[in-house]
Order: C-alpha cells, then structure tokens, then sequence
C-alpha cells in the first residue's frame, strides 16, 4: 500500500507542474486586476481533464495516507 502512496506522490507532482500557470492569474487580486480571477472562463478538453485529475488524486492521497495511519 506504501507503493501505491508513493505512485500517486508522483503522478501528483507530475499533473501539478502539468498544469497551466494559474499564479499569474492569482497575482491579479493584490494589484486589483480580479476580473480576470473571477471571469467566467470555463476549462475544456486537456486542461479540465487534468484538473479533474489532480482531484482525483489529491482525494486518493489523502484517503491512502488516512488509511495508512491507521
């Protein structure tokens, strides 16, 4: 089961970096610039899949890890 955590671990890292850089767009709020934070811009195709992804794991990881602890 500790081999599964770690295989997650990784593909976690992996999906994270994947991602589009949404910290630029999260700079916006400091300098008052949020329309573009809070626009209705809606993900398609590769990038919602990798997105739903990064749920999907983060869930596993944290239910493997609780499971693990017990």
């Amino acid at each position: 089961m500790e081999k599964v955590l770690i295989v997650i671990s990784v593909l976690l890292i992996v999906i994270v970096l994947l991602q589009s850089n949404k910290a630029s767009d999260s700079s916006q709020i400091i300098t008052g610039g949020n329309a573009i934070l809070f626009g209705k811009t809606k993900e398609r195709g590769a990038e919602k899949f990798i997105t739903n992804l990064t749920y999907a794991l983060g869930f596993a990881f944290i239910i493997i890890a609780f499971i693990l602890s017990i």
